[in-house]
């Protein structure tokens, strides 16, 4: 005979057990609903109805913030495949990070977000409402302590991709077929900017259309600016646009002939026993290239390493006023940039591109950074100082991944959370913290 329908199951080992299954009441991302009530403070509802158009009729089962949230919640808590949308649909925070009208009927399924971002999103009107929408978010926090100097760091990724997708190629430089996206970092790790590029573009393709509006948008804010970049964006076209608008740098130069004959000095090798500590040695010179229009500084550092035969030799051409060692450590920086990249393909997975058509894949990069740049908000804006050097993975395992279950009451609905590294005191911490920001600007 089989189970009574709904009853619960009684097992022999143990006789005062009884299983049952109440998925729609049971939740493992309970942590989620901290990043909702940061999304509400930054009043991103207002945010996606003044850059997102819906060209549908009233009478709609989902409304578009419903949809753009479910989607970058989804990403936001690991599930970056939209096939995973039938089973959240049952989720109790899948729906909590929607309006009351999904909370009791659920969120959409895979059909209907598929739709949402390789038609909705992708229409002539939604264009650039992604980016957008992404960039004021960023924005709305800015008010929160920013310093007066802004330090911007440009760097590119691989996307690979498996399939037919539009404008994916073969770059060399990878060793594999992909897309080549280029992102925008400010020094709290936040991505105003990311660009979607073909896979077998230069590293500094598009480098105008990332860079020069952002320095244009901080510098009407009364910002002063300083740009870090890698060798690949040390093109004498970027040094002028950013000398005429008085914006600091520090570029990596590839080394060459001519700039190591400016060093001989520094390249002879220290007489007497070899240190086991490093031996360093920095000179700043002036420089011009044949393809430059003036003579620039120039800093190189030569390290001599024990048990290597020939030096590590690294040249920067800059414009920023401090002594050469100062001006080395403060490019060394730059290797944040590159961490953050690592780190938002592991957290939000945003190098998962999996769309046929090349428009729908800039959607899905831009959903992802979004995702991204609430995680990477929340780190900075909302966490107690004893883990505010979690790693954005750290927080979506140990924060995000709370288990809990949902009680509906007559009034009230109770998100009853299982307390491990998520508890009563941490949760009440972190929500005061995100109660005491300021309010957005407008």
């Amino acid at each position: 005979m089989g189970e009574k329908q709904n009853q619960p199951f009684q097992l022999s080992f143990n006789s005062s057990l009884k299983v049952d299954f109440q998925g729609s009441r049971v939740t493992s991302d309970g942590g989620l609903i901290l990043v909702r009530e940061l999304d509400e403070r930054l009043e991103f509802s207002d945010l996606i109805a003044q850059h997102l158009t819906d060209s549908r009729s009233k009478n709609t089962k989902f409304a578009l913030a419903d949809l753009l949230r479910q989607s970058f919640y989804s990403w936001l808590a690991g599930y970056e495949d939209l096939n995973d949308a039938a089973r959240l649909s049952a989720d109790p925070t899948s729906r909590l990070m929607g309006s009351e009208k999904v909370w009791e009927r659920g969120v959409a399924l895979t059909s209907t977000l598929h739709w949402f971002e390789t038609d909705l999103l992708t229409r002539e009107m939604n264009l650039t409402g992604p980016a957008t929408l992404n960039r004021e978010l960023v924005t709305q926090a800015k008010g929160v302590g920013s310093p007066h100097r802004v330090v911007l760091d440009i760097d590119s990724s691989e996307s690979p991709v498996y399939g037919e997708q539009e404008q994916s190629a073969y770059n060399g430089y990878f060793g594999s077929v992909c897309y080549h996206p280029l992102f925008l970092f400010n020094s709290q790790g936040d991505c105003p900017v990311a660009k979607l590029r073909p896979g077998n573009v230069h590293s500094a393709d598009g480098w105008e259309e990332v860079l020069l509006p952002e320095i244009e948008r901080q510098r009407q804010n009364g910002k002063e600016v300083v740009i870090r970049a890698g060798a690949a964006f040390a093109k004498p076209e970027i040094y002028e646009a950013l000398e005429e608008r008085g914006v600091k740098y520090a570029i990596r130069l590839p080394a060459n002939e001519n700039l190591e004959r400016n060093i001989e000095k520094l390249l002879a090798r220290p007489v007497g026993r070899p240190s086991h500590r490093p031996v360093v040695r920095y000179k700043g010179f002036l420089y011009q290239a044949a393809s430059w229009s003036a003579a620039r500084r120039v800093v190189a550092k030569v390290e001599f390493h024990a048990g290597e035969l020939f030096p590590r030799v690294g040249f920067i051409v800059t414009n920023l006023e401090l002594p050469s060692r100062a001006v080395v450590r403060f490019y060394n920086k730059r290797g944040t940039a590159e961490q953050w990249i690592k780190k938002g393909k592991l957290a939000v997975s945003w190098t998962r591109l999996s769309c046929h058509r090349f428009r729908g894949n800039e959607v899905r990069l831009w959903l992802s950074v979004i995702a991204y740049n609430l995680r990477n908000l929340w780190r900075w804006l909302a966490l107690p100082r004893r883990i505010g050097n979690w790693s954005l993975t750290s927080l979506q395992q140990r924060l995000v991944k709370t288990g809990g279950r949902l009680v509906k009451h007559a009034r009230y609905y109770w998100q009853l959370l299982a307390e491990r590294h998520l508890n009563r005191r941490l949760f009440g911490s972190m929500v005061r913290m995100i109660a005491a920001l300021p309010q957005p600007d407008g």
